[in-house]
């Protein structure tokens, strides 16, 4: 009689570890396939350059009064090809005015955030308050805010970057530029962050296609 009930308590047991053993292994497998978040990429764009090459765009607010800098995503870094939400962009009265120094069109505020929403782990509120943290933290060169035309050397500006973020290394940038008139003109900078908002080396496939040297177009 015990031998026939040590028989079953034993299926049993064997039964359990098997279940037991499988959500493992399926909790394994889910973890495995979860998209984790690499970092970020803050995109911040010279807008005198955008409104006078891009006629579509010269109606928006940061060209109408005369921006310098804009910024126009913090995108995350995710092996992940949806990011969409239907989760709220609205932000707060006082929120959406200090944002706006950086980030001043609100339609293109939400559009940003209903496209990467869905990757990012904090609600709207909280992730525009990242944007402005870093956007705070990161000290501009002074060429990029001139009222003047600037011709520049990629090295040259790139020092400047580093020399006012000290904690900031060369492999932390990169530069974007746009033909016009067959001279090269700077049209982003790409900054990229840990996820905690620390400075690192960019990933392989964001590139700089600037030359040795380009145009800097001065605010009007």
């Amino acid at each position: 009689m015990m031998y026939k009930i040590f028989r079953r308590l034993k299926k049993y047991l064997m039964a359990w570890i098997l279940i037991c053993a499988s959500g493992s292994f399926l909790n394994i497998q889910a973890n495995a396939a979860t998209p984790q978040l690499q970092g970020y990429v803050m995109q911040v764009q010279m807008t005198p350059a955008i409104c006078a090459l891009d006629v579509s765009k010269q109606k928006q607010r940061q060209c109408l009064e005369g921006y310098s800098l804009t910024i126009t995503g913090l995108l995350p870094e995710i092996n992940r090809n949806e990011c969409t939400t239907n989760t709220s962009a609205t932000l707060s009265p006082i929120q959406a005015k200090v944002v706006a120094r950086v980030m001043p069109d609100e339609s293109a505020r939400i559009q940003l955030w209903r496209s990467i929403g869905g990757c990012i782990p904090m609600n709207s509120s909280q992730y525009f308050r990242m944007v402005i943290n870093l956007a705070e933290k990161l000290k501009i060169p002074t060429d990029l805010t001139s009222s003047e035309n600037k011709s520049v050397k990629h090295s040259a500006l790139k020092a400047q970057f580093l020399k006012l973020n000290p904690s900031m290394s060369g492999n932390s940038l990169r530069f974007s530029c746009q033909n016009s008139k067959s001279n090269p003109v700077l049209t982003e900078i790409q900054v990229c962050y840990t996820v905690n908002g620390q400075y690192k080396q960019c990933s392989s496939h964001i590139v700089s296609n600037c030359p040795s040297s380009f145009l800097i177009k001065g605010t009007y």
